[in-house]
């Protein structure tokens, strides 16, 4: 049961902005280590002497430790809240860069992925608990949207830094000053972030069409919480959202994108991270532009700003997929923009999320939201390295331009099913809220 509403927290104030802050750094650091292959793909193939399949392993196992966790993080953010899971998160994360500096081998490396995204998957949803519980509800969307539009420096940061370092030092000086930055973290977050408002002695659900408040007294249940977040459609919708925006641009810049704009369309490395970092500074300009609609039309948020977006994106990729001859740096740079699109509008699906379900189970609902899009990429990484290999493409010495566009047109039919699911789930999400009539009466009001 819930107790009747009451007036939002008074902390939202300096205190509320410096655990924000603190947060979005860990995740900006969160991002480097994520993307921390993403400059130096073929550095890493000839480190490791790796085939494309392999190669897509190591973000394979990354994504698949990242959206594996989201569920059992949003379980465990439910129940200890965000300040102790962002520590582990982070001492995860600097554990597996210390394995990756000193890996002998690709087993190994391996196992230093699947511990990095492990740790990257506790810190945004726990970004994302504190934001819903220290401050306002209406100001949810776009402090999500800001979280994740500086979160995308953490891709800058991976992109020139670290390759910098990278050519300027040794693989395991250059892994070793990443592990140490996360631990620098670790301690910052320990020692800023609390969980909670002092004068808010439990959780509350947040109503983000109202910004109505309750504290939430019933205990979670585990299996219930999960259960009872994707039983409703909202929680799907989010889902579907999530899986269907963001893969392509995720796929492309944590590991694909480097390879094949200089191998396949023979760019020099210096003008690929410049062409890459087009995308990062677009995701940064899309995120309030998005937060901000999204919070203007929050019934019509689906039509028009995920599917639009996953359309703009489909068409950018299949124009350069069927150019003849390399694509010009015009269409390239479109490219970059429309994937750029992607993560601001997957975060709308944080937005579903946030209003369907009650805080005693809003980072499980979360967690489930977001491994759909990581699921997304793990699979649009992995049979993008299967196509290469199976074209007689997955080395470096063997990448061509012909056998990347035919891989990138694996992620199609990921598109497509994220859509379909797209349009089911928000039909019904409009009928349990009331704002479409049941299936059978005619009249239904668009959004």
């Amino acid at each position: 049961m819930a107790s009747p509403s009451f007036a939002p927290s008074t902390s939202f104030g300096p205190r509320a902005w410096v655990i924000w802050g603190v947060a979005v750094s860990a995740y900006i650091v969160a991002i480097t280590n994520r993307s921390s292959l993403s400059a130096v793909g073929v550095d890493a193939a000839e480190h490791f002497q790796a085939d494309a399949s392999t190669l897509a392993l190591f973000a394979v196992v990354q994504l698949a430790m990242y959206g594996g966790m989201q569920i059992p993080v949003g379980v465990l953010l439910d129940r200890y809240g965000a300040r102790p899971i962002m520590v582990i998160g982070m001492v995860l994360m600097a554990s597996g860069q210390f394995v990756m500096a000193i890996s002998p081998s690709i087993g190994v490396a391996l196992i230093a992925r699947m511990l990095l995204g492990a740790g990257d998957a506790a810190i945004f949803p726990a970004a994302v608990r504190l934001i819903a519980l220290w401050f306002p509800a209406q100001r949810g969307p776009v402090m999500v949207q800001l979280t994740g539009l500086l979160g995308q420096t953490g891709q800058l940061v991976a992109l020139v830094p670290v390759a910098a370092l990278l050519h300027a030092t040794t693989w395991s000086i250059t892994f070793f000053s990443i592990a140490s930055l996360g631990l620098l973290f670790a301690i910052l977050v320990w020692a800023l972030i609390r969980n909670r408002p002092p004068e808010q002695p439990s959780d509350v659900s947040v109503n983000t069409e109202t910004g109505a408040i309750r504290v939430v007294t019933s205990a979670i249940d585990t299996g219930v919480g999960i259960r009872a977040a994707w039983a409703h459609p909202g929680t799907r919708l989010a889902f579907w959202s999530h899986f269907a925006t963001p893969f392509a641009g995720t796929a492309f810049v944590l590991l694909w994108g480097m390879p094949y704009l200089t191998a396949g369309e023979g760019m020099t490395a210096t003008a690929a991270a410049g062409l890459l970092s087009v995308f990062v500074v677009a995701s940064m300009l899309f995120g309030p532009l998005l937060g901000g609609l999204s919070q203007r039309i929050p019934t019509r948020r689906s039509f028009a700003l995920v599917l639009p977006t996953v359309a703009v994106q489909m068409v950018a990729w299949i124009a350069v997929i069927l150019w003849p001859g390399n694509a010009p740096l015009w269409l390239l740079f479109t490219l970059m923009i429309a994937l750029a699109a992607g993560g601001p509008a997957s975060l709308i699906a944080f937005d579903h999320a946030r209003t369907h379900n009650p805080a005693h189970r809003l980072s499980t609902a979360t967690g489930i939201t977001n491994a759909g899009g990581f699921i997304a990429a793990l699979i649009a990484v992995f049979v993008i390295g299967l196509a290469l290999d199976l074209q007689g493409a997955g080395t470096p010495d063997t990448y061509s331009l012909e056998a990347f566009r035919l891989a990138f047109l694996m992620q199609v039919p990921l598109w497509v099913l994220g859509v379909v699911f797209i349009i089911i789930e928000r039909k019904r999400t409009r009928i349990r809220i009331g704002l479409d009539p049941e299936r059978g009466s005619r009249r239904s009001r668009r959004s």
